[in-house]
């Protein structure tokens, strides 16, 4: 599957774009809608790289979803899961209870893993609990 328009309209809205490399609450160096990998203090971008960049690693956060979740998706089920994935990383999603839930085909039990994954660095941040939020959601509206 590929993410859709809802997706990435969440992806978007919760990243935010920044042209210009800062550290995010986790204390990463973050550009664009998030992106993480390769960037330094300094560094810039303009707008059309940021959205090549988002494009072009969503490809890599599907493929984590489309190879590890062993159950069919919806469109939004599988967005909700690329924009938590997108966030989280797949070293989170491979190890967490929520992959095991959904793959037990309990689809209901889903966004209440989902919501639990709302702080950085152990504190809960408000920003986090309004995007789980908003993945749970997009999740439960089959």
């Amino acid at each position: 599957m590929k993410t859709g328009e809802k997706g990435l309209e969440l992806i978007k809205h919760f990243e935010g774009c920044e042209l210009v490399a800062y550290k995010c609450p986790a204390g990463v160096w973050t550009i664009g809608y998030g992106h993480i990998k390769g960037v330094s203090e300094g560094m810039t971008i303009t707008q059309e790289q940021a959205e090549q960049m988002l494009l072009d690693e969503l490809i890599e956060y599907e493929n984590y979803i489309n190879e590890l979740v062993t159950v069919p998706l919806s469109q939004n089920q599988f967005d909700a899961l690329v924009s938590w994935v997108y966030n989280l990383g797949p070293a989170n999603l491979k190890s967490s209870t929520l992959l095991k839930v959904l793959n037990s085909n309990d689809f209901e039990g889903v966004p209440a893993q989902i919501v639990r994954w709302n702080k950085a660095n152990g504190k809960v941040l408000e920003g986090l609990t309004r995007r789980r939020e908003a993945e749970a959601e997009l999740f439960d509206e089959h």
